[in-house]
Formats: C-alpha cells, sequence, structure tokens
C-alpha cells in the first residue's frame, strides 16, 4: 500500500490479507485550476506509480482524500489555529470528501481506478465546542479538521456514502472488487 497513513493501514488490515505500507513520497499539491475530485484521483494514481518503482511484480494500492465545501478545497490543517478556522467554516454546512482509490498491478502495468464521495453534514458547532474538541483530539493531518474514526464522529450529524470505508480514507468495498477482478478472493 502507497500511503502513510495509520488509518489506511488499520483498515486494510480488517481485510485479513497480508501487505506492506511504502510512504510513496509525492507532492500532494492540487496543481493550479484542478477540481478537487480530480485532485484525489491524480494523487491516488501517482502514489501507486511512485511505489510501483521499488514494488515490480506487486500489487499496489494508492488512496487521496480531498475535502470541499462550497467549491472551496479544504487541505490538512496542520495546526490548530488552521484546524479552528476550518471547523467554524464547516459547522452546519455539508462537506464532500471525495476519496479517490487506485490499484495498480505492477506486472502488467493494468490500473483500476474509482472515485467514492462521501457527504458529511457538520453540526452546528459553538466556538467552545470546537475548542473542547481541539483540546482531546488534534486532527491537523486530516482533510476538514475532523477524525470521524475518533472523537470527531460527535461533530457530524450525517454521512451518506456508498461506502461507509471511504471517508476514513480507504473504500473497503470498492477495494475487494478491485482485488476480485486481480483474482484476489477476500473471503
Amino acid at each position: 500500500m502507497g500511503s502513510s497513513s495509520i488509518y489506511r493501514r488499520e483498515l486494510l488490515q480488517r481485510l485479513q490479507i497480508p501487505f506492506e505500507v511504502s510512504n510513496p513520497h509525492i507532492d500532494e499539491t492540487p496543481m493550479a485550476d484542478e477540481s478537487p475530485d480530480v485532485t484525489a484521483a491524480r494523487l491516488s494514481a501517482a502514489k501507486t506509480r511512485a511505489v510501483a518503482v521499488t514494488h515490480p511484480g506487486a500489487l499496489i494500492i494508492g488512496a487521496d482524500q480531498v475535502a470541499v465545501l462550497e467549491g472551496i478545497q479544504l487541505g490538512k490543517p496542520l495546526n490548530r489555529m488552521n484546524a479552528t478556522r476550518q471547523l467554524q467554516l464547516v459547522r452546519g454546512k455539508e462537506v464532500v470528501f471525495y476519496t479517490a482509490l487506485s490499484l495498480l498491478n505492477s506486472q502488467t502495468g493494468s490500473m483500476q481506478s474509482r472515485l467514492i464521495p462521501c457527504r458529511v453534514k457538520f453540526r452546528e458547532l459553538s466556538n467552545q465546542q470546537i475548542e473542547n474538541y481541539l483540546d482531546r483530539e488534534q486532527p491537523y493531518h486530516c482533510a476538514g479538521s475532523a477524525k470521524c474514526e475518533g472523537l470527531g464522529i460527535a461533530l457530524i450529524e450525517r454521512v451518506t456514502s456508498d461506502d461507509p470505508s471511504a471517508l476514513i480514507g480507504l473504500p473497503l468495498i470498492s477495494l475487494v472488487e478491485m482485488l476480485t477482478s486481480e483474482g484476489i478472493e477476500i473471503v
């Protein structure tokens, strides 16, 4: 798997298949005038190709996620001040998280890709609730500043998606389908 995310690693462990994790070390900066869904798809594919260089003959999983509020891309906040601003911006609103998944067969060069949107409606949050949350969980490396796999779930009113694991960053339903098409049976 081409990812440095511990959350994606934990999700992949659910499938009970052997895997290795490799950090793809790619620039994740969006390109000028690139839509958020295209950014996510480009980065997930780029991660697989970067890892393929050192893992020939392997099936390589890459994933990326971009959060969007009213057409504006929300990146990883990286610090408390930015996380506070993001959470103030999203309170009471719907954010779309585009999770892109790529599976590269580095032996054949065959690439499968999917884009799974998740719509997340945030609760109306007071400034104090935002501060309380940030005191208890530091979601500074999570797009949208809320870790739904942790306490961040308390900030969310509703999630709409075809694949519930997509919001955490690795759409397992789609991944199982992709692996099956490569001859890997999970169950």
